[in-house]
């Protein structure tokens, strides 16, 4: 809970994080009424909070249809009688109220004022919170502007999200970030969408609020800088782009169904023999019970902090898949990660690990890699950005989200090792080419940095 100074203590911002997806959402009360903006896929949660104030929730409002979630917008209006508000520019198909620049919502004793704030989207706002006084107090940025960083702008350039250069892109949020964000008073809090680890930035901080003040002095994005200079400097080593991203922007344009609703209508399996063969099996238990035995070409994708990020990465928004948990609880958490990112649609099945899985993986002999490198193709999986520094020379790199489609560029003369940065990524890539280069030996060693300096093994 994020309380404002002393001249708005009837107001009430509430941030609701979810780690796993690097999203902030907010919650603002003000007497009975609440405001909801960018809320995440379940919405129980501002269901909870307007409960607990004994409020209503009298609105929801988007910055933009987010790439990176599924948003409860639609589900929020229709289950409370909120009214949405997007941008006019969105052209959004659900029922909603426009909201951009000189538009405004009162809540109890403050307005929201809606600012457009294009770049990271061309259809951005940001939502200026301004007292009874007529005073800026915070403002929400969406994807616009985070904590230590800008929102990228390379995610609009697929026909079917819009065909927006990136570099057009960015050169609207130098404008959106020098003529309007950056000339609020330096006491004005910053709200954003995200936090450390989204994909949506490159340096977001770990903090997860903010004041413009601070953003002035450390964000490198707010620096005294030419357009062309912010256009080059955005632009590189942006991280990769996960493969259901377009498919989300689409589906927040139109709206989601309810998230328990589409939790339920998941198949439940009983039997491994209910499992059609051409069908992606997602194993989501942890790696060292996946090599003792797991069913034949299933992808040892954990349930971790991540899970639906790298499922939304290796997997695409029209493939069809499995999934597979030692345990109910862990299934039905793994199917509530899967909807998150609007792919509870693809799951053909859900079942539970079966008794009998007759396919194993070899154990890795670190010393032998440690003394004989040259033994094994080595593969490594790690990010374009973080492969600057290399830990085995003469590593094949292929990104893990890429993996699935250049496994056939693995040379298989050798026993192939597969590494990563911290272990979680190397089981799912072991995995992936165990499945697609049968009869040959793959490893996994797991977390590469840890076990061995950069460019001390030849």
């Amino acid at each position: 809970m994020s309380p404002l100074p002393s001249s708005t203590t009837s107001v009430q911002i509430q941030q609701l994080y979810d780690k796993g997806l690097a999203h902030a959402s907010y919650a603002i009360r003000s007497g009975r009424q609440v405001v909801i903006i960018d809320p995440a896929r379940d919405p129980q949660p501002y269901y909870d909070f307007a409960d607990e104030h004994d409020a209503k929730i009298v609105a929801v409002i988007e910055t933009h249809p987010h790439a990176d979630f599924v948003s409860s917008h639609l589900e929020i209006a229709q289950e409370t009688g909120a009214t949405i508000y997007v941008s006019k520019l969105v052209h959004a198909s659900y029922p909603h109220h426009t909201f951009d620049d000189g538009q405004r919502i009162s809540i109890g004793t403050v307005e929201l004022h809606a600012i457009n704030t294009p770049g990271h989207s061309p259809d951005s706002i940001s939502i200026l919170l301004m007292d009874e006084l007529g005073q800026a107090r915070a403002i929400f940025t969406g994807d616009t502007l985070f904590v230590g960083d800008v929102g990228r702008p390379d995610l609009r350039e697929s026909d079917n999200v819009g065909g927006h250069s990136r570099e057009e892109l960015a050169a609207q949020l130098y404008r959106s970030t020098r003529q309007k964000l950056m000339t609020l008073p330096a006491t004005t809090r910053v709200y954003p969408a995200h936090g450390p680890g989204s994909l949506c930035g490159k340096t977001t901080s770990l903090d997860l609020d903010s004041t413009i003040g601070k953003e002035l002095k450390t964000n490198y994005a707010l620096q005294p800088m030419s357009e062309d200079e912010f256009v080059r400097i955005l632009l590189e080593d942006q991280p990769f782009m996960p493969k259901y991203f377009g498919h989300d922007v689409l589906l927040n344009k139109h709206g989601a169904l309810p998230f328990e609703d589409s939790i339920r209508a998941v198949p439940r399996l009983f039997n491994a023999d209910e499992l059609a063969p051409d069908v992606l099996v997602i194993d989501t238990r942890p790696a060292a019970e996946f090599r003792l035995g797991h069913l034949p070409g299933a992808i040892n994708l954990m349930d971790g902090g991540k899970f639906e990020t790298w499922l939304g990465s290796i997997i695409g928004p029209q493939e069809p898949f499995y999934l597979v948990a030692d345990s109910q609880i862990a299934l039905d958490t793994v199917i509530r990660k899967t909807a998150k990112i609007g792919y509870e649609g693809n799951v053909r099945g859900a079942l539970l690990t079966p008794q009998h899985l007759p396919a194993t993986s070899p154990e890795t002999n670190v010393d032998q890699v440690r003394e004989r490198p040259e033994d094994f193709t080595i593969v490594d999986i790690r990010n374009r950005t973080e492969t600057k520094q290399p830990i085995f020379e003469n590593a094949l790199l292929i990104p893990l989200p890429e993996l699935r489609e250049r496994a056939h560029e693995v040379p298989t003369s050798k026993p192939v090792l597969v590494h990563c940065a911290g272990g979680y990524r190397s089981a799912a890539g072991a995995s992936i080419l165990q499945a697609a280069l049968p009869g040959s030996t793959i490893y996994d060693l797991g977390e590469a940095i840890s076990t061995f300096q950069p460019q001390a093994v030849h």
